[in-house]
């Protein structure tokens, strides 16, 4: 077992009111009792009749009670609950003047809080949803990571503010789940872009709270402020030197991993073999005096499986490997728990070997690594390609005509590749080439299937005319899948799967440094003669043989189109068929039996849009009896 010598993973909810009896005390226990899988190891709360604090406690670090939450400051003037990990909570505490009780990154947060008022928070390296109350000047202050790894939603109706790491925490409040109604615009985004971004929910009255700030509630209300943005760290020019931006990455990877690696339980790697994991993987090994744990998911559709890959990165490092195949029926059993534990409508498909492999790897750790974010950081998606081609010239004048053509040719990828080049505005280009990269409806097809007024305004900002920089159009691109894909698609995707087994995920890749270099870097050390990633890669190559990777990007997806049209076609014909589509009244049965006819008839890249729909019409199923506005 490989293991070094923060505090924990948890989850976090509560309120403050105006409205007395609000919320009462056994509706905050309920809160924390939804999320128990997010913290099996311990309860707290802290009631009083318009202040409340609730957690539930994953032991990472100090296995003690001393460190179970809600933890007092030592002036007893604070109360908190805290979700996440500081990684430099050591070196912060050598800045502090106090006689630590506890070994844990909780008291060090909280005393830092104690000393330097809101402005800590600047000084935090790490994830974290963080509540903090003043009892003396009867204030409570919330605090979200700057990249928004760490989940947290909240209720708002201008006398009441509540808050949970997950949603279904938030509807133990009688008075927020008697008077919730689905959002007409969430669903809308959901179906153009597979997830629903920050700030809606698919309710009304309940938002994500947003990345890089901070809340201050009080007497005069609700006020949020802005500490960390992406755009704030736009530069005039970038790093061009690839010497010397090499040198910077790669100590920059190594110093957050090595950060990442402090635990007090077992720990390992998610590895699939592909450009970011495997680098992360190498890393952590070189940290490790004994076998680093490894895990990997493959299919038994030979065409989806990586796992002969991630084999052989294992072998070659000398990691304890586990390898875990899934099955059409894995994949069956699997839907009915993402509707349980995403909580709104999630069309990640992605997120059933997520799951499977977060259930596997729990069975040896309690805490994993992943590779998340060197994609949008580094620009390995097609998408940024498509981005450089729709902008150039001879393109955009005959778009329309290159799209008619592609669209009459037989085969099915030229097909969907014709639907890259029909958007009707160029302000709304960013979001239209993600969705038809990843198969979802466009705004022209919404327009056709939703039910009722037209398609209105998304609620993703695409505007970036106003950063210092003018960025290239694969920059704005990945900009756009920093501020919307990875934080509410990506990242949710990995806390929700693994959480739902006590797993905790680190993410290194996204230490707020390596994302402050990397949008500062030369698109000419991303994208190098169509070589993607490049700058990363040659990091990597530092560690494992560059032959290794001598073969185009998979990703991370299951062969969804191939089991709809097979065993698992009943979710067809049980979610989508006319009795369900008409009762909801929010998509046209006639366009949507057409969508369905087309693809059982040979359209496979329509299968994306019906697998969105299914899991709509799942959660509208479940969550029966609710209004839509």
């Amino acid at each position: 077992m490989c293991k070094l010598t923060i505090e924990n993973m948890c989850g976090i909810a509560g309120f403050y009111t105006k409205s007395r009896g609000f919320v009462s005390e056994p509706e905050l226990r309920n809160m924390c009792k939804a999320m128990a899988h997010r913290g099996p190891d311990a309860e707290g709360v802290y009631y009083s009749a318009n202040v409340g604090l609730g957690h539930r406690r994953l032991s990472i670090i100090d296995l003690s009670d001393d460190a179970n939450q809600p933890m007092d400051s030592h002036s007893m003037r604070y109360i908190c609950v805290y979700n996440g990990e500081v990684y430099n909570f050591k070196q912060i505490a050598k800045d502090l003047n106090v006689d630590f009780r506890t070994t844990s990154d909780t008291e060090v947060v909280l005393e830092a809080f104690a000393e330097w008022g809101v402005t800590f928070v600047n000084k935090l390296n790490g994830m974290f949803a963080l509540a903090i109350y003043d009892k003396e000047e009867d204030k409570l202050y919330i605090f979200r990571d700057r990249i928004g790894i760490k989940p947290l939603y909240y209720y708002w109706d201008g006398s009441t503010f509540a808050f949970a790491s997950e949603l279904k925490s938030l509807l133990q409040i009688n008075k927020i789940r008697d008077k919730r109604s689905v959002s007409l615009q969430s669903v809308r985004d959901y179906l153009h872009l597979g997830y629903i971004p920050e700030p809606n929910s698919i309710y009304q009255n309940i938002f994500k709270f947003p990345s890089g700030n901070f809340a201050i509630l009080s007497d005069e209300g609700l006020r949020i402020e802005s500490y960390w943005h992406i755009e704030g760290l736009i530069q005039r020019s970038t790093n061009e030197d690839e010497v010397e931006s090499k040198q910077i990455l790669k100590e920059l990877i190594e110093s957050s991993i090595s950060k990442r690696l402090i635990s007090d339980v077992p720990f390992g790697t998610f590895l699939s073999g592909g450009i970011d994991s495997s680098l992360v993987t190498a890393v952590a090994s070189q940290y490790c005096t004994g076998k680093l744990n490894t895990f990997s998911v493959g299919f038994e559709e030979s065409q989806f499986n990586e796992a002969a890959f991630a084999r052989r990165i294992a072998e070659h490092l000398g990691t304890n490997h586990h390898e875990f195949t899934v099955t059409e029926l894995d994949a069956q059993q699997m839907i009915i728990e993402m509707l349980n534990y995403y909580d709104e409508p999630f069309g990640d498909s992605s997120a059933i070997p997520t799951m499977l492999i977060s259930r596997l790897a729990r069975e040896h750790v309690t805490m994993v690594l992943s590779g998340d974010g060197g994609d949008e950081l580094f620009h390995g998606y097609g998408s940024y390609q498509w981005a450089q081609r729709l902008n150039r010239l001879p393109v955009r004048s005959f778009r329309h005509t290159i799209g008619f053509l592609l669209s009459h040719f037989p085969n099915n990828r030229y097909k969907r590749a014709a639907h890259l080049f029909k958007y009707k505005q160029s302000k709304l280009i960013k979001s239209h080439i993600f969705s038809q990269e990843q198969y979802l409806f466009s705004l022209e097809e919404l327009s056709k299937l939703l039910q009722g007024a037209p398609y209105s305004e998304l609620s993703v900002d695409q505007d970036f005319s106003y950063f210092i920089r003018k960025l290239t159009p694969a920059e704005a691109q990945a900009v756009f899948d920093l501020r919307y894909y990875l934080k509410d698609d990506l990242l949710v995707k990995v806390d929700r799967a693994s959480m739902r087994y006590s797993l905790e995920t680190r993410v290194p890749l996204l230490d707020h440094r390596i994302v402050e270099f990397a949008v500062n870097l030369s698109p000419k050390l991303k994208i190098q003669k169509d070589n993607q990633k490049y700058l990363l890669k040659e990091v990597l190559y530092d560690y494992l043989p560059k032959e290794y990777f001598d073969r185009p990007k998979w990703g991370f997806s299951i062969p969804l189109s191939k089991w709809l049209k097979s065993d698992m076609s009943y979710l067809i014909d049980e979610h989508l068929n006319e009795w369900v589509i008409r009762k909801h009244k929010i998509v046209d049965y006639n366009e949507t039996a057409r969508l369905i006819k087309s693809f059982r008839n040979g359209t496979d890249y329509l299968y994306n849009r019906i697998w969105l729909l299914i899991i709509l019409h799942r959660f509208l199923e479940k969550d029966r009896n609710i209004d839509v506005y």
